[in-house]
């Protein structure tokens, strides 16, 4: 049997009518850029996150150094964030002209640690980004609690966890903004790329709808600004992905249960772990081998068997070649945690078109793994 990591195809042939009709609807209107589909989408999502603004722009790591623009911060200010999370959290930083402090994510979660971020702040810190890695909520109360201590902002990078929520809060909630990405692999995706900005603050509202769009609000009239729309292609696929949101969560939950069972024997593997009561919409299922030497033979092994395992993220963004030591980044030590992470990671297939046949036959790979002494 062939496991894909990859569900897109399947999805589209599941609500084809729905998403050419979308497209028919924007190809006929002659609006493709800021037109009616992408306003349309932007009040589903921000009802959606019950929030006051959604603004769409070019992709996810636009959407973060854009906030970060829009908040005034540049050369100087230091944002924390976790080690162990896509290059492009802190790449948007250095976009934006800030520090990057980077430190280590919680040994259960692997989500951002506050104690850590605790640790980290200076007289220049400005902001802490916690990431929903995997599609977990960061733990957002304690980092409410330590922004609200020392006066700074939370930007939520939720690239990875929309419909994601804590026991008793939801995204966006405790934050200043929240960052979206739609690229293809997330779990409300287009056929490209794309992302978005909820929050409840009318002047980051205003100032990131200027910058998307060469500094204006008005025909003709411009300051600074830059290129980054979302595309009412794009916008119109979303708008008919999104109602299907929640059932494709449930779906997610439901092969990750099945995974959690099957692979609760292996003595090899770290299962991942949910907070209590939060709702993990497992944007992807993360094993990690309890021995690092034994990631690159179990991954080996399973793409041989033919299931398309990968790894996310396998060097930690400190431990990159593009990693800018000095002035634009900080490494708050230790890392411990997060450099276990990348060392052991491997991401299972989970898309909500994964058939049970396919979760089991990939839960009995596993088991039968012949262990290299």
């Amino acid at each position: 049997m062939n496991v894909p990591f990859y569900g897109h195809v399947r999805q589209y042939q599941g609500m084809k009518s729905e998403i050419d009709a979308r497209i028919q609807e924007v190809i006929l209107s002659g609006q493709y850029v800021q037109g009616p589909m992408l306003k349309k989408f932007e009040e589903e999502l921000a009802a959606y996150a019950g929030l006051k603004y959604a603004i769409g722009v070019g992709n996810g790591t636009d959407a973060l150094w854009l906030t970060f623009l829009s908040l005034g911060l540049g050369e100087g200010d230091e944002l924390i964030t976790n080690a162990n999370t896509f290059f492009a959290t802190a790449e948007a930083m250095w976009i934006a002209g800030c520090t990057a402090v980077l430190v280590d994510c919680d040994k259960e979660t692997r989500c951002i640690d506050p104690a850590a971020v605790r640790k980290a702040i200076t007289k220049r810190t400005k902001a802490i980004v916690p990431v929903h890695l995997y599609g977990q909520c960061a733990p957002m109360r304690e980092i409410r609690k330590i922004a609200d201590e020392f006066g700074l902002f939370v930007v939520e990078d939720n690239a990875q966890g929309i419909d994601a929520r804590g026991d008793d809060f939801r995204i966006g909630e405790l934050s200043d903004a929240v960052c979206i990405s739609f690229i293809i692999q997330k779990n409300l995706g287009t056929f490209g790329d794309g992302g978005a900005i909820w929050t409840n603050h009318a002047y980051i509202n205003d100032k990131v709808r200027k910058l998307r769009n060469h500094g204006s609000s008005k025909r003709d009239v411009h300051s600074m600004g830059f290129n980054s729309r979302l595309d009412d292609l794009h916008a119109g696929i979303l708008s008919a992905k999104l109602k299907h949101i929640g059932e494709w969560s449930d779906r997610r939950i439901a092969i990750a249960k099945q995974y959690e069972i099957g692979l609760k024997g292996c003595d090899f593997l770290d299962l991942p772990r949910a907070r209590p009561g939060y709702r993990h919409v497992y944007h992807l299922y993360e094993v990690e081998t309890k021995d690092p030497a034994d990631r690159n033979k179990l991954l080996d092994y399973l793409n041989k068997n033919g299931i398309d395992a990968k790894t996310h993220y396998s060097i930690a963004i400190h431990m990159q070649e593009g990693f800018p030591w000095g002035k634009d980044a900080r490494v708050v030590t230790p890392l411990t945690n997060a450099e276990k992470s990348a060392a052991s990671c491997i991401s299972l297939p989970m898309f909500p078109e994964l058939t049970d046949e396919e979760v089991q036959y990939t839960i009995r790979t596993i088991c039968d793994w012949p262990k290299p002494k």
